[in-house]
């Protein structure tokens, strides 16, 4: 069978799973979830070495580093994608769920039904924890799922199916609710996304090119993001010690995701005082920093720090490393300005301990995620509490930030009557 039409065939079984899933009983969908958990536990010498396979041929082929460390797999970290696997399990089934039931002035009983979208197309990148994220989150909410990962985690992506595929069998779901393609040939990409008779949503995780490729070539409903350029605004209120604090975790905790920071704006009156001790705790992890006129005069006092003179592509760069670009502002005006102007409606954080201009803030910066000191790495389904995350929009329709179970359902009306016609 050549490859396109491994492709109908894998989406058409899909499509006949997701009938049955989309009723499947709240109970029994739990414990396939927890049958992958203990899997991925049980099956981690397979994964790892599958995963160690992925490492060198990615080094062989010069990845960047920050590339490098999403698609590496550890035993910690099997651990915390099996427990965030459990965590989805804990939730509560949205499948189901009646909402806004009224009674009409006709009698009519009416109201909504939350249902399953069907079938799930996810393409992405890098990552083979999303293989596990993805299809934890669509079986439980009763949608069946079509992956098809980057060419880097080939072997770790189909070690993790298998297992996954194994597990979900055992527990009595018709494994043809997870489909993996395989193929490296990116030129069956655009076939997949003209199937809107066997899928109902594309969901693309990745670089802006693989997002804007998916967005301008799918026929299918495409939910897109990802993508984030981060900014933390440091108000002249804001409290020194904790604003570096949340600045380093920000850009440090994990710089190669897309809730990282990746400019720094600081208000003139703080600049001063706040400039120098930031940048020499970022120093500590030999961060990069861009920097613009004022915070570069700033900056040059002290001595050993990386410094470079920022450039127009600075601001709105994600750099998913160890680089941050640094501005000093006005006023919270010119902040907000400055993100309208270079923001991509991620994640946006500010600094301050002046209510209004923190009310302000969260009225006027347009993003997914809006921040009153806190770091910009809480952007995650499961630190949000939805478990884990099919992926973190930055449009508006038809649902924003970290999508978890609910963002990935639909409803129908259902309309009670006792032989109503319509006069």
């Amino acid at each position: 069978m050549d490859a396109l039409n491994e492709l109908k065939m894998k989406c058409h079984h899909a499509k006949q799973a997701s009938r049955k899933l989309s009723y499947a009983a709240t109970p029994v969908k739990n414990a396939a979830l927890e049958a992958m958990a203990a899997s991925l536990i049980l099956q981690k010498d397979r994964i790892l070495e599958a995963n160690a396979i992925d490492q060198i041929e990615a080094k062989n082929a010069g990845m960047n580093p920050a590339l490098l460390d999403r698609l590496i797999l550890t035993e910690h970290r099997l651990e915390v994608i099996a427990a965030d696997v459990r965590c989805v399990a804990a939730l509560p089934d949205p499948v189901g769920e009646f909402f806004d039931m009224r009674t009409l002035p006709n009698g009519l009983v009416i109201g909504k039904k939350r249902v399953p979208l069907g079938v799930i197309a996810a393409i992405y990148e890098s990552r083979p924890n999303v293989t596990v994220d993805i299809t934890a989150l669509c079986l439980k909410s009763g949608n069946a799922v079509v992956l098809r990962g980057g060419k880097e985690t080939l072997n770790s992506n189909k070690a993790l199916v298998e297992v996954i595929i194994a597990a979900i069998e055992s527990s009595g779901i018709d494994s043809n609710a997870v489909q993996f393609f395989d193929t490296t040939d990116r030129a069956l990409v655009p076939n997949l996304l003209k199937m809107s008779d066997q899928i109902d949503l594309v969901i693309p995780r990745g670089g802006t090119g693989l997002i804007n490729f998916v967005k301008e070539n799918s026929t299918i409903p495409v939910v897109a993001g990802g993508a984030g350029v981060c900014h933390t605004y440091v108000d002249a209120s804001a409290k020194i010690e904790e604003a570096v604090a949340i600045v380093y975790n920000a850009k440090i905790q994990k710089p190669s995701a897309c809730n990282a920071l990746d400019t720094i704006l600081v208000h003139k009156d703080i600049a001063e005082h706040f400039l120098p001790k930031a940048a020499t705790e970022l120093n500590r992890m030999n961060v990069e920093l861009h920097c613009d006129p004022r915070s570069s005069e700033i900056l040059s006092k002290s001595p050993g720090l990386k410094l470079v003179p920022a450039i127009e592509d600075d601001w709105g760069q994600e750099y998913l490393s160890l680089t941050a670009a640094v501005k000093v502002v006005n006023s919270l005006d010119e902040a907000v300005d400055h993100i309208a102007a270079y923001g991509d409606g991620h994640s946006e954080a500010i600094i301050t301990e002046d209510y209004s201009a923190a009310s302000r803030f969260m009225n006027e910066v347009d993003a997914a995620a809006v921040y009153v000191n806190a770091s910009t790495r809480f952007t995650d389904g499961a630190q949000f509490g939805l478990g884990a995350e099919v992926g973190i929009s930055t449009q508006k329709m038809h649902a924003r930030g970290p999508l978890g179970l609910k963002e990935i359902t639909s409803y129908k009306w259902l309309v009670y009557g006792s032989g109503h016609i319509r006069p």
